[in-house]
Formats: structure tokens, sequence, C-alpha cells
């Protein structure tokens, strides 16, 4: 019997030359949804059993823990990755120690296509497809956040100070992918509160 494989919408896409930015999928991250009371002491202590880290609960805040990182979606609601060669093993630990708890937890790794967008001018391209201010105090290390991306459904994780993962479902894969690659371009770049260079 064969074994299942993943192939992503965006297998053999590559940046071309000619961006402001670096920008890659990352094909091997697994996810994990998980639902389940923050309220419920029993659900928490289960899932830290596994996880090796407390659940985040404050909003828009994720928590990390070796290779695993773990993101606030809602008050019952969280994203928990790590590689995809790791989702089985960790599926099956938490649904051993979730056992009696009222909760889910199911593995949405095909659900999804992570972007990764790096490098200075990253925050001016991701304004170009949303209304939200990445410029504001808000958008710290670790921050998380549901949006609507060029008119999509759209997660966002600040990684570090420019470096974003942008999680769009795989269906809208390619456009997203796609303008980015047009918000990207070199002769697309702006300066913020400053003098635009003519164009060329």
């Amino acid at each position: 019997m064969s074994e299942l494989s993943y192939t992503s919408p965006l297998a053999g896409a590559a940046a071309p030359a000619g961006l402001s930015v670096s920008l890659r999928e990352i094909p091997d991250r697994g996810m994990i949804d998980l639902r389940g009371l923050a309220t419920d002491a029993d659900f928490m202590a289960a899932v830290k059993s596994v996880l090796g880290v407390d659940l985040p609960t404050e909003p828009r805040t994720s928590v990390s823990w070796g290779d695993i990182k773990v993101l606030w979606l809602s008050i019952d609601q969280w994203l928990i990755l790590s590689t995809r060669t790791k989702m089985h093993e960790l599926l099956a630990s938490l649904r051993g120690a979730l056992l009696g708890i009222h909760s889910l937890a199911v593995d949405v790794s095909d659900m999804r296509v992570v972007i990764r967008i790096e490098g200075e001018g990253s925050r001016e391209i991701l304004m170009k497809g949303t209304s939200l201010d990445l410029l504001s105090g808000e958008y710290t290390p670790g921050t998380c956040r549901r949006m609507r991306f060029a008119e999509i459904a759209a997660l966002l994780h600040v990684v570090e100070g420019e470096i974003f993962d942008i999680y769009v479902f795989r269906s809208y894969a390619n456009y997203a992918w796609d303008f980015l690659l047009a918000t990207a371009r070199e002769p697309a770049k702006i300066t913020l509160f400053g003098q635009q260079p003519a164009p060329v």
C-alpha cells in the first residue's frame, strides 16, 4: 500500500530576481488545530504535559518551546506548529493526554500554505494588501492575528522584526503568491513618509 504524500500548490514556485524582499514558501510546516477551554485546568495541564509550554491566553500572542510554536487564534482555539514529520506523534500524544477532557485536536497541515516574507520593507509590502498598521508598536515579534489580505482570509505571524509568515488556505495559495510577487517588485517599492524616487 502506497503512503500518502503532500504536494504544495506552490511546489516548484520560486521568487524571481528583482524583488525588494525575500519570498519563499515553508512547505514542511505541520499544523494542529486545538480547541478547548482555557478555564479548564485539566485541559491546560494536559496540553502542557505534551507541548512542554503553557498555551497562550492573551489575544494575538504566541509561545515557543524548541521547534514547537503555539499561536493564539481565539479564546478557545490555538494553532500548534512544528515539522510535518512530528505531527502524527504529536497529535497522538495530545489526543491521549486529552482523553475524557472536552477538547478537539485535528491535523490541519494540508489546510494552509505558509509564505515567508523577509527583509527591509516587508511591512510596507504587506500593508499594500491589508488595512493593518504594521508600523505601529503593536506588531512585535510573536504577535499573530487573523486579517484580510488582498481580500482573502489570512493569518499573520510576526516571526522577527522584518520576518513575517502569512498563512492562507491552499486554494488561495497561488493568488497570494502572485499578489506578493507583484507588490514586492523593485519598481513597486515605496518609502513611507519620504520622497519617492521617480520611476525609471
